[in-house]
């Protein structure tokens, strides 16, 4: 614990402040930093960043910290590191506008749903899926790929598709478990 903050929530706050970090490296100028090392380094923070998504959620329950603040926080860094990697990958033309622009609305969207779902006492109805959890993992390998750019574009972006089928099906997924909680609260 940092001055009384649970490690798994300072994993997460870590994961928020890293972002700035990770996009700033490609505004460095390149005198300082050739294209193939800003590459290099803006994926070693995306990774970490990755990294610190699995150890927050995994610490926070083995050490019994699981909090309503920790489950609010993970979610908005994970929304942050992937709308900022997203909208980089697309500036720099390593992939799809379209991708991007699917996976941040489907965040936007379930977020909102899962808010939703919590003012109605019904959070656990849309709680993180495996679907999510694939999506979520084919989603930081094909970020993590194009980030690097070294030869591994194209699998790269087979990856970002396949990460956009699994975002619709998961959203749908999702939709499908509150539809079935609304027609239930309306009977």
């Amino acid at each position: 614990m940092i001055r009384n903050i649970p490690l798994p929530t300072v994993l997460t706050w870590l994961r928020i402040v890293l972002v700035p970090f990770f996009v700033g490296v490609y505004y460095l100028p390149d005198y300082l930093l050739t294209m193939p090392s800003k590459n290099i380094l803006a994926t070693a923070i995306f990774t970490l960043a990755a990294i610190t998504d699995y150890f927050d959620g995994y610490l926070a329950r083995k050490m019994k910290l699981e909090s309503n603040f920790g489950a609010f926080l993970d979610p908005v860094a994970d929304k942050a590191l992937v709308a900022a990697s997203l909208v980089v990958l697309v500036n720099l033309h390593r992939t799809f506008v379209f991708a991007a622009i699917i996976i941040i609305v489907r965040e936007i969207a379930i977020s909102a749903l899962r808010e939703w779902m919590a003012q109605i006492g019904e959070v656990k109805s849309v709680a993180v899926a495996y679907i999510g959890k694939l999506k979520t993992t084919c989603q930081m390998v094909a970020i993590g790929l194009l980030l690097l750019d070294f030869y591994t574009n194209l699998i790269g972006n087979l990856l970002m598709l396949a990460a956009v089928i699994l975002t619709l099906v998961s959203m749908f997924y999702y939709l499908e478990q509150a539809k079935n909680i609304f027609i239930k609260k309306s009977s």
